[in-house]
Parts: structure tokens; C-alpha cells; sequence
């Protein structure tokens, strides 16, 4: 029976470790959360929960050289540790994160040890790579351009259970998710380079009707240009990646980025209350009507959509934080995290969309979408954890399956691993639906 090392056992572990034991395999779950280990393998005979942490390397070290194959879900600093014993031991490897220069420098050592390291081969980095190019070699087939590429995804509270000012609920990484907030974008639009400050990342988002959701916002992903060369479209004139939110997160956002509530500069908070930090952040004296305050502050009226988020989340009390020194981000993130988690039975969903302009020799142009809508809940697996977990799964089984030979490290962008992940997918209902010869002014 072949062995698998699967690292960490957090809120997208229990599809994978479930796909696999039903395919037969033997699954090891090594993680500090002994108790969350346990109850995803459900007794199963062939499942072993390890209650270890990264600080015992000799036991890693022992428990790759067991196993035929380790899936790394830990946070991705850890991931070249993992890889580097996966090469001592020439044992295969996998992971969901983005490829960093550190793992990318492991590729010839990762080929000369015989082995795979597969990276992002999750939902986003994942599907979405997988998806792309499977448009994008099927226009390249047949003699055609990819004159235009929006790349967008989001994972989401479902429709009726976006029911707060936000509209958004935690159903994943919630710190990881506040965090993302304070990234800056830079993306090509016809021809030219936009760059966005982090200052400015939820100003101005585009807008998207989205099948069977309805109008969604999106703002950019981080920096879309490398995926020109990534995909191999050295002829687009535009290449945006971004993310999906419901109309009322880019603007709340945006106010709270305003008043530093996302900064990780710590300040003195011993005795404040939530309306004095917001004092403090806006040059105000005290806390006393704090709403009326940050609305001048901000230049809006009390009634906008913003002061109304903030109000909710509880930011203009006088409720004592009980804090010392303390960062605005780790009190807003920690109230977020208290007040916007998802209920056991609400729906959370993944949204992803693809959209090209494509061009042929002969003049025709066409606008081409590639769409997909998951849903999930806590009670069983979320849309996220599925998304993320089952592509990896199924790239586990093949490697074991030697499906696939490739060696080093790679992601998953060629048709011999991205076309057999897809297939297997479509039958577990994760699927693209993809419509051609649109009208051209359909695009974003």
C-alpha cells in the first residue's frame, strides 16, 4: 500500500485526506492540531494522525523517508524545508502555494533526485492556471492571438449569507484574507502598465454580472504581468488578474484603509476603547461622537456605506479593547474574525472567471469565457476547501499512478498534467464551464 505524508491539517485538509483514503491509499496527517487530525481521518484503518510541529526536523526527516509522497500544506516558509529532505530522500512532493525563487532554485537538484516537486496546484494558484491554459492553447492551436486576458477569482459567502455590511464571511485563512488588503496591484490594460498603490487597491473596482450571482466587484490580484510570460502570451495587450467581492467590501475597505485600521504599526492601546484607537488614528482628542468624526475625516456622510461597516463591527464604541501595545490591524482582524465567520450550515462559494479576446489571421475576433461556481458548507466541505484540496488530491493519485513523469519543480501548465486534473475534477462537479464566440463587447 502506498504512503502519504500529508503536513498540516487546517481548514482545507479534510477533501484531500478523504479522496485519498477512499482511493486506497495510507494516509499519515502530521500536525499540532492532534484532535482536527483525527476527526478528518474518522478512524479510518488506514489513516495515522502524528501530533508534531516544525520544530521536530528529525521526525520529519524519518516520516518523508516512510512515505512514497508528501503534500506540504503548511505555510508556505516552510515549504523549501519540506522540499530539501523530499530531495534527500528522492521521495515526490506537493504543494498548493505559489512558487517561490527559493523552491524555483531547487529544480535541477529536485530533476537529478528523480523526483516532482508540484507546486500551485490548488484553486488560486490551481485551477485557475489549469483552466487558462486550456483556452489558451486551444486559440495558439488553431493560429490565433490572445489579444486580452482578465483572470479573476473569489471565495465568497453565498448570496444569502452575505447578509452583513461587509458581505463577507471567513471561510478560510481569515488574518491571511485582511492581510491581502494591504497589497498593491499592477496589471496591463491595452498596452499599458497600471500600477496601483496599496493606498488605492479598492478604489474604482470593475464590475462583473456574474451567472447566477448577480453583480460582483473586483479589484486587482497582486502583479498580473509575470503571467504574460507564465502563459505564454507574449501578445496580449492586457493581462489582469483579480479578485471577486460583493459590492460593500472594496468600499468599507477602502474608508479602513483611509484611517490606517490595517496598519501593522503597533500603538499604546492600554486602557482605550475601539472609539479612542479610532481617535488616535484620525488626530482626534477623544472618542466622543467618534461616527461623526471619521465621517468628516473621510469626507462622507454619516449614513455612507462605510461608517455603517465600521459602526457594525463595533469600531465607534466605547467598549473597553482590554489591549496594550497592540497593532490597528490585530484589533480590526480579531473583531472581523469574531462577528463575520461562516455558520456551520450557511453556503459559502468560489467564483472564477476567465475571460479572452481572441484574435485569427483571418480578422475574426472572439470573446471567450470560462466560468465556475462551487458551493459548499462547514457542515460538510466548503467550496474553498474543496477547490483547493481535490486538485491536489487528484495530482497525488497521478504521480503515485505515474500518470505523471515529469521531474523537478513544476506547475501545473502543461496539457499532460493540467488535462487529466480538469477531467477528474469535472466528474467530482468542479467544472469550467466555457462559452465561445461571444460578442466581442462582452469583455470587461
Amino acid at each position: 500500500m502506498q504512503k502519504v505524508l500529508i503536513l498540516g491539517a487546517g481548514m482545507v485538509a479534510k477533501p484531500i485526506i478523504t479522496y485519498l483514503l477512499e482511493k486506497g491509499y495510507h494516509i499519515t496527517v502530521a500536525s499540532p492540531n492532534n484532535e482536527d487530525a483525527e476527526s478528518m481521518l474518522g478512524n479510518h484503518p488506514n489513516g495515522v494522525a502524528v501530533n508534531w510541529s516544525m520544530k521536530k526536523q528529525e521526525e520529519l526527516d524519518k516520516m518523508i523517508k516512510e512515505h512514497d509522497l508528501t503534500v506540504s500544506l503548511l505555510p508556505w516558509v516552510f515549504h523549501i524545508i519540506v522540499a530539501k529532505k523530499c530531495i534527500t530522500h528522492k521521495k515526490n512532493m506537493v504543494t498548493t502555494s505559489y512558487v517561490k525563487p527559493e523552491m524555483k532554485a531547487l529544480h535541477a537538484k529536485a530533476k537529478e533526485a528523480g523526483i516532482i516537486i508540484l507546486n500551485e496546484v490548488g484553486l488560486d494558484p490551481g485551477i485557475d492556471h489549469m483552466s487558462a491554459m486550456r483556452i489558451i492553447d486551444h486559440v495558439h492551436a488553431n493560429d490565433g492571438k490572445i489579444e486580452e486576458f482578465y483572470s479573476i477569482c473569489g471565495a465568497l459567502p453565498a448570496p444569502e449569507a452575505a447578509d452583513n455590511p461587509f458581505r463577507y464571511k471567513f471561510s478560510w485563512s481569515p488574518k491571511g484574507v485582511i492581510l491581502a488588503g494591504n497589497n498593491d496591484g499592477r496589471y496591463l490594460r491595452q498596452e499599458q502598465v497600471v500600477d496601483v498603490a496599496t493606498e488605492d487597491l479598492f478604489k474604482k473596482p470593475l464590475r462583473v454580472d456574474f451567472p447566477n450571482v448577480g453583480p460582483l466587484e473586483v479589484y486587482p490580484n497582486r502583479d498580473s504581468l509575470p503571467y504574460i510570460d507564465l502563459y505564454g502570451i507574449p501578445e496580449a495587450k492586457t493581462m489582469m488578474r483579480g479578485t471577486f467581492r460583493h459590492p460593500g467590501w472594496c468600499e468599507s475597505m477602502d474608508a479602513m484603509k483611509k484611517i490606517n485600521l490595517l496598519s501593522c504599526d503597533a500603538l499604546d492601546l492600554s486602557g482605550k476603547t475601539y472609539a479612542e484607537m479610532i481617535a488616535i488614528l484620525i488626530g482626534e482628542q477623544n472618542g466622543e461622537n467618534i461616527r461623526e468624526k471619521t465621517a468628516r475625516f473621510l469626507d462622507i456622510t454619516t449614513d455612507a456605506h462605510s461608517i455603517k461597516a465600521m459602526d457594525w463591527l463595533g469600531l465607534f464604541d466605547s467598549t473597553p479593547m482590554n489591549r496594550q501595545e497592540e497593532t490597528p490591524f490585530e484589533v480590526v482582524s480579531d473583531r472581523m474574525i469574531e462577528k463575520m465567520m461562516l455558520g456551520e450550515h450557511q453556503r459559502d462559494m468560489v467564483a472564477m472567471q476567465h475571460v479572452f479576446l481572441a484574435s485569427f489571421p483571418d480578422g475574426k475576433k472572439e470573446l471567450i469565457k470560462s466560468s465556475m461556481l462551487d458551493f459548499g458548507t462547514l457542515a460538510t466541505d466548503t467550496a474553498v476547501a474543496r477547490t483547493v484540496a481535490l486538485p491536489a488530491a487528484v495530482s497525488v493519485e497521478m504521480i503515485l499512478n505515474r500518470d505523471i513523469q515529469n521531474t523537478g519543480v513544476h506547475i501545473p501548465v502543461t496539457p499532460e498534467i493540467y488535462n487529466p486534473i480538469l477531467d477528474k475534477l469535472e466528474e467530482m462537479d468542479i467544472k469550467m464551464v466555457e462559452e465561445f464566440g461571444l460578442p466581442v463587447k462582452e469583455t470587461i
